[in-house]
C-alpha cells in the first residue's frame, strides 16, 4: 500500500507485531504469491453439495465433511475472492484449520465459481449479497442452530462486509472476520493500473475471461458480449464496464464500484468483525483504510506491516506458518465456542 500518513496510524491499534514473516521473505510479492505453493494440495477430503437456489440457479458448496453428521458443531462459512474457490489455498487452508478445531466449515462458490457455468444470466460482483444472505438463513433453517462466523477474503470480504451493514438482527452470524479486501472498489482499481500490480490485474483479467468464455460456451447469449469481444479486454474495469454493470443493473463499472465498496457502510456493521488489511498489500493502497474513530466499537480493525494480499505467511522455509489459519480461529473461538 502507498505510505499511511500519521494520522491514521494513530487510529489504529497497536497490534500490528501479531504477524511476523517468514525470515527473508518479506516482500509483499512474495507473500502475495508463496501461499499457492505451500498450500497446493488440499488436507482433507471434501463433501460436495449443489445448492438450488429460489431463482432457479445454483451454488456449489464444499464442506469440511458430510454436515447432516456434523449439524451440532460450531460453523465456519468462507466466502472466496475473485475467482476464488475451494481450491485456493486461503480458503482450503482456513477451512481445514476450523475442521481441526471440531468445527465444520463450507466453502460457499459464488455463481459459476466452482468449475460449472450458472444457468441464469447474471454472475457474481463485489456487493452481491443476496445469495450469501440467503445461504446463511438456509443454514440455520436446514440444521438447526448453532454459533456461526463467516470469514470473507479480497472480493469476498467487500461482500460480507456489504452484506453485515445491510443485515438485521435476524442473520444467523454471531461473528466476521474480513480480510484484505478491497473496500473502495474504484480507487482499487485505478491502483491495479499502476506497477507490478498490473501483472495481478492480467492474472485475474484472464481468469474473468476463462469463465466468461465457459459461460458464453455453455449458454450463448447469457452475456452481453462475444467470445471476440471478450478476448479484446485489457482491464478488470474493462470486464465490469462490459459485463459486470450491464448484467446487474448499474450504469456502469464506477457506478457498480461506488455503490457495491463496502467502505461507507462499515459503520453500520453492528455484528463482531475483525478486518485485517497488510500495508504492503499490492492490489491496493491507503484508501482501504477505514477512519477507525468513525467505527463502531464492535469493529476491530489490525493492520500489519507485512503480508501482501491474503499472503501472511510466517514460520521459516523448513516449518511455514498461515498466520491466518491461526489467527482467524483464535480470534472466532470467542464466539463459536462460547457454552
Amino acid at each position: 500500500m502507498a505510505e499511511i500518513t500519521p494520522s491514521q496510524l494513530s487510529q489504529i491499534a497497536d497490534d500490528t507485531h501479531d504477524f511476523r514473516p517468514m525470515r527473508g521473505v518479506r516482500n509483499p510479492h512474495l507473500q502475495t504469491m508463496l501461499p499457492r505453493l505451500i498450500r497446493r494440495r488440499l488436507q482433507f477430503e471434501p463433501w460436495w453439495q449443489r445448492l438450488e437456489l429460489p431463482d432457479g440457479d445454483f451454488v456449489d458448496l464444499a464442506w469440511s465433511e458430510e454436515p447432516n453428521q456434523a449439524k451440532h458443531k460450531p460453523r465456519l462459512v468462507v466466502f472466496h475472492g475473485l475467482e476464488g474457490s475451494l481450491h485456493s489455498p486461503y480458503a482450503h487452508g482456513l477451512v481445514h484449520a476450523a475442521k481441526q478445531r471440531g468445527w465444520l466449515g463450507v466453502v460457499m462458490h459464488f455463481r459459476g465459481c466452482s468449475g460449472i457455468p450458472n444457468r441464469l444470466n447474471r454472475i457474481y460482483h463485489s456487493g452481491e449479497t443476496e445469495d450469501g444472505t440467503w445461504f446463511l438463513h438456509w443454514l440455520r433453517k436446514e440444521f438447526g442452530p448453532a454459533p456461526t462466523a463467516a470469514v470473507g477474503y479480497s472480493l469476498g470480504g467487500n461482500m460480507l462486509g456489504c452484506l453485515l451493514a445491510k443485515a438485521d438482527e435476524s442473520l444467523p452470524v454471531d461473528a466476521a472476520v474480513i480480510v484484505s479486501a478491497p473496500l473502495v472498489l474504484e480507487a482499487c482499481s485505478y491502483h491495479m493500473d499502476k506497477g507490478f500490480s498490473r501483472v495481478y490485474q492480467r492474472y485475474l483479467l484472464n481468469l474473468l475471461k476463462a469463465n466468461a468464455a465457459r459461460k458464453l460456451r455453455a449458454y450463448p447469449g447469457s452475456l452481453p458480449t462475444t467470445l471476440p469481444a471478450l478476448r479484446k479486454l485489457r482491464r478488470i474495469r474493462e470486464f465490469d464496464d462490459l459485463i459486470t454493470a450491464k448484467i446487474h443493473g448499474f450504469a456502469d463499472a464506477l457506478d457498480y464500484y461506488r455503490r457495491c465498496s463496502a467502505m461507507p457502510v462499515l459503520p453500520d456493521i453492528r455484528k463482531p468483525t475483525l478486518i485485517i488489511h497488510a500495508k504492503d498489500d499490492p492490489f491496493m493502497d491507503n484508501n482501504v483504510i477505514p477512519d477507525v474513530g468513525q467505527l463502531p466499537a464492535n469493529i476491530q480493525y489490525q493492520l500489519t506491516e507485512h503480508g501482501g494480499h491474503v499472503g501472511f505467511v510466517g514460520g521459516t522455509l523448513r516449518r511455514p506458518e498461515m498466520w491466518l489459519e491461526k489467527r482467524i480461529p483464535d480470534w472466532l473461538s470467542a464466539y463459536l465456542e462460547r457454552r
